[in-house]
């Protein structure tokens, strides 16, 4: 069993299944938080290319559906679910809306906040779409603001693949 802490850590997928996350330990995992009526939503189309091109290498995509921006993700769980399908094509694994920010935040982003502060040692999740980059032994490697575009982040990637 693999002793990363993110690896001690269960998340739900989109479908209501558990899921350790050491269910990817030994990949390179790209955690976002998502929303469906965000300004950066079409970066799906980017973490879905990213996730195709590098995939088959050790990459895994991990999307978090959010609703404590401005409710831009108002929909259920299998809504969510269709739109990311439908109209970007995303077969990355979705996982079951979650909080980022304050009491209810999943301990999965309690964790990757603490070990990737933002700007000025900001632990809070600022929007939609902020890109947590994990190395294949679990370590939190860096944090990606909402404006980074996918593509952009495709050099760290490769580091670490």
């Amino acid at each position: 069993m693999p002793t990363a802490p993110i690896y001690q850590i269960e998340v739900t997928d989109i479908h209501g299944k558990a899921h350790p996350m050491a269910d990817f330990a030994g990949k390179v995992l790209l955690i976002v938080n998502t929303a469906s009526k965000c300004g950066f939503t079409p970066q799906f189309e980017g973490l879905q290319a990213l996730r195709e091109e590098l995939g088959d290498r050790g990459l895994e995509v991990l999307g978090f559906p959010c609703n404590q921006f401005l409710s831009q993700d108002p929909g259920e769980n299998q809504q969510i679910s269709e739109f990311c399908s439908l109209n970007y094509g995303v077969t990355f694994p979705m996982f079951a809306k979650l909080q980022v920010n304050g009491p209810g935040t999943h301990p999965l982003f309690e964790l990757l906040k603490r070990e990737a502060p933002g700007m000025m040692g900001s632990q809070k999740v600022k929007w939609n779409f902020t890109k947590f980059l994990v190395g294949r032994d679990g370590q939190v490697v860096r944090r990606y603001p909402p404006t980074a575009r996918p593509e952009s982040l495709r050099k760290d990637i490769l580091e670490l693949l």
